[in-house]
């Protein structure tokens, strides 16, 4: 709960009584060094573990003031909080708090649940100081617990000469005193070690640590589960190389800070380093390691006898003496590098350090201090009163009662700190709560926002929102989820809707004069059973040269979504649809994306489409788009198509009604349909060997589907396996997404929306080889094609162990990067990184969803415009009889270009009519917005995996105990690694310091030894029994002697069989494991309506002692 007055009083007495008796005082020093060890994810600040995750601003884009410091003056950098300003109510939250949001007059209330602070700087210490009790800023001393922020002046000189760096900061998952910096251009992270160091800078993660990359429909890599959230944007000071850290697995002894251990694989580090001097605790491998962070002394404060005597300060700021680049370095002189450049170099000089530095300015706050979700702590406030009482009668001179009028938020996101929230500023229902004495107050989630957070103060005071309801039910958990990344679930304003015509539209005839009339195609679309949003269809023709006639057709959504519209904005503020298990929210209206926009059988729908003439091997004959009118014959979904691939139905049957495959509309017969689904397939599969042999990658890992009840509720998942027909649809969604990239970038090559995937973190990949290696794979990652193949031989190898590779592709994910959008205009990104890693393609964009993504709607905008200006200059050229339509070269949507034409006066000013006349953006507008569909992409997806999280701790929740084998990924003294397949989630499962359990770690065969010795318990001091945990917090145990676990009495209903149909046996002690050995456990789902929502692992054992 913080520091009470009692606790505070009773502190000072302790270290009075430990400054007298220096021996004893260092003896508990060192034990409570290692209570620290001991604890999982261990906080300064108290707060409470969590799987959730961090989000993104609710329903509030704003730029910030100081959003574009960086490196030199002539670069611009991009944000992800960027972006135009559009404000909008994202969500009907009861019991908003109308009090608390007027509490800072700086803050401009753009929705009442989402307020963003005018500028970050001003806002820092304008806040009334009675808010916050004076014993609650470090005691009644009001001593500064961190560094004051340098001004955005000082920060944006010491990033133009070099000295500070602008980063994105992100914490380990483990353990939060260990944060990270990401600079671009830099191959190694800055570690930021220490609370101090960290100053106050919110150090955001996502997720567990198993990454999920998917393939969605476009092919594309898609990060899922592990990706990390970024947190506040920071001015980042680096440390001199000599106070470097060694880099964890650099070989050798010495001090070497743990590294982020979301990154690595956990079996790599299997070496138990001895327990001598000041220790941190690996938390990758649960092993001990030394370290030696240079300003930070063991409580992460500064050490005045240290190296801050190098320091000194100038107008408040604090400077170091000592180079950040070296000697050779000296700010203001005509270097040849730039700081970046200097600073990449002295990283690979010295591949055995980490770089470590100090956060000085937060330069851009993330959106996330304004989305806070957690829980109440009220246990003080109930009994303060009383406590009060027994101390004034012992004659203790306490502040009046009065001056304690606050209460702790515990945010669910364990990598914050605790929070304090007054009481005065409360919403008025719970207020009534606390005057009661209701204690269900606790099992509120609630919301909440950062207001202040002083340099004198250890905790950020918040301010409550509102509240969600019951923290142990789903849908309140939904609504928080939701909240927490700026998800809009509002519904569609009357201005947006107000742009559509009314469902009984039809394709007008004007349309028809200028629309290529292709109804006369068969054509179908294949989807999900249960899509209703149906952007793409598919078209085959065989010509009578043998060459097949392919169209990709795509629902024109940009006819109803004009630039600049109320529909448009809000569009764009949504930027995506989210899908999650039992509902989606839309993009666009349902009026648009289900009945207008769909390309629904049977109806005329306008579209643009893509043909290319191709041969039998997949070679590319010739292309060209138009904007055109189909009428599809029918909804495939992906069970029909795989089943006529497979040849496993037969057409004559088709005609019943109890056949179960769709309605055929039109002149078609099933015998065409089947007949092109099979051309397709043919295609596709050439598509896919010719694009595999130039270098593409692909990484599926394991994917969770949930089966529903008759409610709609989860019951069991399983594992999902992609087929034919994914590969079918995701070859031809590729190719037109590559084939639009082509063109918009050849019409517009300084304001093309483009996405790239960077390279991946060689570093990381070089250890992941070295994993490989270890366990007798060869692995060769010098191009994303060998990597591809080196995956292709290994699978084949472990055809029969399905698991180890699973574990593998989630170790191959962890080096990659995240796609991203980008404007080819933009300077800071060079041509040379404009292609794309996964896919090996120079240039690649999203066009094939246009109902569920923004960025898709303005690649559709500028395809119209290259079109138009196109047909433009052929009219030209032909009024002057340099061509004929016979002669038609198509500039820009051709196999081919020619350099003069497209130089050509006439050619430019067509494209700069049809620019204007379509309203594209200019380069600046158009890179805020790529950044910040970058940052509502990121959000979607989180959104959905932590929805899936909570159905899956739901499910678990449900079935009491789940009994499952897991993999062991790694092992330490202190814990192990698992991974679930059938979840396909890693967990931890702590063995050291349980009663009555003997852990004998091996380092030399990397083996551990478990035994149960009941009744023994091994104290190490004389007031350390309670550290101790009870073994069934560790071990599911069940008794020979009986046919259930007498632990639970619901185990009677326990599914003891693994995917196999086999029965799960519980292992015996004494337990012999190694790394990759497989092991049984048990799952059950922890926290709710009392903290946040967690599973946990268990050993499954038996033994006699029971």
């Amino acid at each position: 709960m913080g520091l009470t007055v009692f606790e505070h009083q009773n502190h000072n007495q302790q270290q009075q009584q430990q400054q007298q008796s220096g021996g004893e005082f260092d003896k508990k020093k060192k034990q409570r060094r290692s209570t620290r060890r001991s604890k999982p994810n261990s906080s300064p600040f108290n707060g409470s573990a969590s799987t959730e995750i961090a989000g993104q601003h609710h329903g509030t884009l704003q730029i910030f003031q100081n959003s574009h410091l960086s490196v030199g003056s002539s670069s611009r950098q991009y944000t992800p909080n960027q972006a135009y300003n559009i404000g909008f109510n994202s969500l009907s939250l009861t019991h908003t708090n109308e009090q608390g949001a007027s509490v800072n007059p700086n803050f401009t209330v753009l929705s009442k649940s989402a307020p963003m602070s005018n500028t970050f700087e001003e806002s820092v210490g304008q806040y009334e100081q009675d808010l916050v009790p004076s014993y609650l800023v470090n005691g009644f001393c009001k001593r500064k617990c961190f560094e004051a922020h340098w001004s955005g002046d000082a920060v944006k000189e010491a990033l133009q000469r070099g000295e500070v760096f602008q980063a994105q900061l992100r914490v380990n998952a483990h353990n939060r005193m260990e944060a990270y910096c990401t600079i671009e251009g830099i191959p190694t992270d800055i570690l930021i070690s220490g609370i101090p160091r960290q100053n106050r800078a919110l150090r955001l993660v996502g997720g567990g640590r198993v990454v999920e990359w998917l393939m969605g429909k476009s092919g594309e890599l898609e990060l899922g589960e592990g990706l990390r959230i970024e947190g506040d944007i920071v001015a980042v000071k680096v440390d001199p190389p000599h106070l470097w850290s060694k880099m964890k697995g650099s070989g050798g002894s010495g001090n070497s800070p743990p590294l982020e251990d979301e990154d690595i694989p956990a079996a790599i580090f299997l070496t138990n380093e001895k327990l001598k001097g000041k220790y941190n605790v690996d938390i990758e491998s649960g092993l001990v390691s030394s370290t030696n962070c240079s300003l930070l002394n063991e409580n992460g404060f500064h050490d005045n006898n240290g190296d801050l005597s190098d320091r000194v300060h100038a107008n408040g700021h604090s400077y170091s003496c000592l180079n950040p680049l070296g000697e050779n370095f000296h700010p203001g002189r005509n270097n040849v590098l730039d700081p970046v450049e200097r600073l990449c170099q002295a990283v690979v000089s010295m591949p055995s350090k980490r770089p470590t530095g100090t956060i000085v300015a937060i330069v851009e706050p993330s959106s996330r201090r304004q989305t806070i979700v957690g829980f109440l702590n009220v246990k003080w406030w109930f009994t303060n009163g009383e406590g009060f009482a027994k101390q004034n009668k012992k004659g203790i001179n306490l502040p009046p009662q009065s001056s304690c009028d606050y209460i702790h938020l515990i945010p669910s996101d364990p990598k914050l700190p605790k929070m304090i929230v007054t009481v005065r500023s409360l919403p008025i229902d719970i207020k009534k709560k606390l005057d009661v004495g209701d204690a269900s107050v606790e099992k509120e989630l609630v919301s909440a926002r950062i207001e202040n957070w002083a340099e004198e103060s250890l905790l950020p005071q918040a301010c409550v929102v509102c509240t969600f309801g019951n923290g142990g039910e789903v849908e309140p958990r939904i609504s928080a989820i939701l909240f927490e990344y700026g998800i809009s679930s509002s519904e569609f304003s009357l201005e947006s809707l107000s742009c559509l015509p009314d469902d009984s539209w039809q394709v007008p005839p004007v349309e028809l004069e200028y629309r290529r009339d292709i109804r006369n195609l068969c054509v179908f679309t294949i989807d999900p059973s249960t899509a209703t949003d149906l952007d793409d269809a598919l078209s085959v023709e065989r010509t009578s040269s043998g060459i097949f006639r392919i169209g990709v057709h795509i629902a024109d959504v940009s006819y109803f979504v004009q630039p600049e519209t109320a529909l448009d904005m809000e569009a764009q503020a949504r930027s995506t649809s989210v899908y999650m298990l039992k509902r989606k929210l839309s993009m666009l209206p349902a009026l648009l994306s289900e009945k207008l926009g769909s390309l629904i059988p049977g109806v005329d729908r306008l579209t643009f489409s893509i043909f290319w003439d191709i041969d039998v091997s997949g070679n590319i004959l010739d292309r060209w788009v138009s904007r055109t009118v189909i009428r599809s014959c029918c909804k495939l979904s992906y069970e029909h198509a795989q089943d006529m691939i497979e040849g496993r139905i037969d057409i004559d049957m088709l005609n019943t009604c109890e056949s179960g495959f769709p309605q055929l509309h039109g002149n078609f017969g099933w015998h065409d349909v089947f007949q092109s689904v099979k051309m397709l397939h043919e295609i596709s599969k050439a598509l896919k060997e010719r694009r595999f042999d130039s270098g593409a990658l692909r990484l599926d890992n394991a994917k969770i589907a949930f089966l529903l009840d008759e409610f709609g509720d989860p019951y069991d998942c399983n594992l999902c396996e992609r087929k034919d027909a994914n590969f079918l649809v995701e070859e031809f969604m590729l190719l037109a997404n590559s084939t639009a990239a082509e063109i918009i970038s050849t019409a517009f090559p300084k304001n093309a929306l483009l996405r790239k995937h960077p390279k991946p973190n060689m570093r990381k990949l070089k250890e992941f080889e070295v994993f490989c290696r270890k366990h007798g794979f060869e692995l060769d990652a010098s191009s994303s094609g060998s990597l591809n193949r080196s995956l292709e031989n290994i699978k084949e190898k472990l055809k029969e162990d399905p698991v180890l590779y699973d574990i593998l592709i989630n170790y191959a994910t962890k080096p990659m990067q995240l796609a991203k959008y980008f404007c080819t205009g933009d300077i800071t990104v060079g041509e040379d990184d404009w292609g794309h890693y996964a896919l090996a393609v120079p240039l690649y964009t999203h066009f094939t969803s246009p109902l569920r993504r923004y960025p898709d709607i303005l690649v559709h905008r500028a395809l119209t415009a290259a079109i138009e200006a196109e047909h433009e200059h052929f009219k030209h050229q032909s009024k002057l009889n340099k061509a004929r339509w016979t002669g038609y070269v198509r500039c820009f949507t051709g196999m081919k270009s020619n350099e003069m034409d497209l130089q050509s006066v006439e050619i430019l000013k067509a494209l700069s009519s049809a620019a204007v006349k379509y309203r594209l953006p200019c380069t600046e507008a158009l890179s805020d917005v790529a950044a910040y569909c970058n940052q509502k992409k990121l959000a979607s997806r989180q959104v959905k995996d932590a929805i899936d999280r909570l159905y899956m701790w739901d499910l678990l929740r449900n079935k009491e105990i789940y009994l499952s084998e897991a993999r062991v990924l790694g092992i330490g003294p202190r814990f192990m690694s698992i991974y679930i397949q059938k979840l396909a989630i890693e967990r931890r499962i702590y063995y050291d310091e349980v009663d009555g359990l003997i852990a004998e770690w091996l380092e030399l065969t990397s083996t551990l030894v478990l035994n149960y010795v009941p009744y023994k318990r091994f104290q190490r001091g004389p007031n350390m029994g309670s550290r101790y945990k009870a073994v069934d917090e560790v071990a599911f145990m069940d008794s020979p002697y009986r046919s259930e676990p007498e632990s639970d009495k619901s185990s009677q209903h326990l599914d003891r069989t693994n995917s196999s149909g086999l029965v799960i046996e519980p292992s015996v002690f004494p337990i012999t494991v190694r790394v990759l050995s497989t092991i049984p456990v048990a799952l059950h789902a922890v926290g709710g309506d009392d903290g946040p929502l967690d599973i946990a692992a268990r050993l499954y054992v038996t033994s006699y002692s029971r």
